[in-house]
């Protein structure tokens, strides 16, 4: 059995602790675990299964059928239902699962058909049968990266990795099984499905999926008892849009213990009108799915706006330069590659040792993410190497802090910088603007001088760009690839 879930072991019939609930399914920790060991007894009887496939819906089946293949010992592989059908093609043959567990009345695409099938129950025998235990260095997961520079790479995450990284997160957010847990993430990323499902039944304590996003759902479920909410930064910023005038969401949010934002900067903006409007900060974090959780802001201190905050326990972070030196420069200004190493990490690519040797430099491993670090250690990313870091006119520019300056500028909605080659500069500076009122956007010289005061003068977009709205991911994150070819 894994040892992720304790609390799982300890459940006894009486036990009516709520473990979970996902729209009308609710389920306490003696419902969970009879479902999840009668599911896992039927996928250890599978002869020799390998890996099973998850029809990631957000449901309580879903967690149900992750804590069944984890409990079983068998790496389980997340499907996005969204998936198209060559993506999808790509993830199946690269982890061969040796069955697919969904829900009852999930439909399945044609590329499922050849695989067995396990319909996934929310009951179980009063005595699930027990299981043997887990080696810790057995993968837990196999999680698809979004494939932005060629095929999806399957990222293997061993027990021992989830189990590090759920309770550095405890001891920096003091998580326990007090706690209730309110979110609506996808269940098929590391966000939603590790820390939103694994880390609470970890704990002991309670999750509310909210099985999709409202501003209305998150305000009932943090007025009625949830005490930390994960978002992302689109979430946050409909929440933010929706705070003034509503007293009762206002009440709900101030009430919160913690407030999480991750998968991409959260802008300034959004956090200071939350902040104004319940006293509560945002709490930013950093990880990837290839490390898990790297850095967090403390809860308690002062707001910290644009930083992800310090390295979580048992985390090494440094920075290097091109030359692969490393920078020991805490002034907020000395960009480099952030490098991490830890009990946190992956332990590789499925099939591609390739791509997992030129992932690290000795055991430090190679994020791609461009920061700087400020003098009391804190990290503050300013983009991704390949798409964020701006070389122009001899400087070193991340994206990420015009953005910010951008949206602080009162005709900006949305905004998100990329580079493009310029003759004399070698790279000039591309802002793609949402206007806040698309009948009269502000000027290109007024953006410039605006961020230009803000920042300096050689961090002034050069072009303007107007759009009706940013492509985005399942998580919010603004895809930049798609920008440059519209460009």
């Amino acid at each position: 059995m894994s040892a992720l879930f304790p609390e799982l072991e300890r459940a006894v019939p009486s036990d009516d602790r709520p473990a979970l609930r996902v729209g009308p399914d609710a389920l306490t920790y003696a419902e969970l675990a009879r479902a999840a060991g009668a599911l896992a007894d039927r996928v250890g009887r599978v002869g020799g299964a390998g890996r099973v496939a998850v029809w990631a819906t957000p449901t309580a089946r879903t967690a149900v059928a992750v804590v069944a293949a984890l409990l079983a010992g068998v790496p389980a592989v997340p499907l996005n239902p969204r998936t198209g059908e060559r993506e999808l093609a790509h993830i199946l043959g690269d982890s061969a699962p040796d069955l697919v567990l969904a829900g009852p009345g999930d439909e399945l695409p044609a590329g499922l058909a050849a695989l067995p099938r396990i319909d996934v129950e929310l009951t179980g025998p009063e005595a699930p049968p027990g299981a043997a235990p887990v080696d810790p260095e057995t993968t837990a997961l196999v999680v698809y990266t979004s494939g932005t520079t060629g095929p999806p790479k399957g990222v293997l995450l061993s027990h021992r990795a989830v189990a590090a990284s759920l309770d550095a997160l405890a001891e920096a957010w003091s998580w326990t099984a007090d706690d209730v847990l309110v979110h609506a993430l996808p269940l098929f990323h590391v966000h939603g499905l590790v820390l939103g499902i694994l880390g609470p039944l970890r704990r002991g304590g309670e999750v509310r999926h909210l099985g999709a996003f409202s501003v209305e759902g998150v305000g009932r479920e943090l007025g009625d008892g949830g005490t930390m909410l994960f978002g992302v930064p689109t979430m946050y910023h409909r929440i933010a849009d929706a705070l003034d005038g509503d007293d009762r969401l206002t009440k709900a949010l101030a009430g919160a213990r913690l407030l999480v934002s991750g998968s991409a900067a959260l802008p300034v903006h959004d956090h200071e009108r939350i902040a104004a409007a319940t006293g509560r900060t945002v709490v930013e974090r950093y990880g990837m799915s290839e490390t898990l959780m790297n850095t967090s802001v403390r809860p308690g201190g002062g707001p910290r706006p644009g930083t992800v905050g310090t390295p979580l326990a048992g985390v090494d972070l440094r920075l290097v330069d091109e030359d692969g030196s490393e920078l020991g420069e805490f002034d907020g200004e000395t960009v480099g590659e952030v490098q991490v190493r830890g009990p946190n990490l992956f332990s590789g690519y499925l099939n591609r040792p390739d791509a997992t040797a030129a992932a690290f430099d000795g055991d430090w491993f190679r994020t791609g993410d461009m920061a700087v670090r400020e003098a009391d250690g804190g990290v503050r990313l300013v983009g991704r190497k390949a798409t964020d870091l701006i070389k122009s006119g001899g400087y070193k520019i991340g994206a990420g802090e015009i953005e910010n300056a951008l949206l602080d500028h009162p005709g900006v909605r949305e905004a998100a910088v990329t580079g493009e080659p310029d003759p004399d500069l070698g790279e000039r500076i591309v802002a793609w603007v949402v206007p806040q009122d698309r009948e009269r956007p502000p000027s290109d010289e007024e953006l410039a001088e605006h961020v230009a005061g803000l920042l300096a003068p050689h961090k002034r977009p050069r072009t303007v760009r107007y759009l009706d709205a940013l492509p985005r991911n399942d998580m919010g994150k603004v895809l930049k690839k798609e920008l440059s070819a519209s460009g």
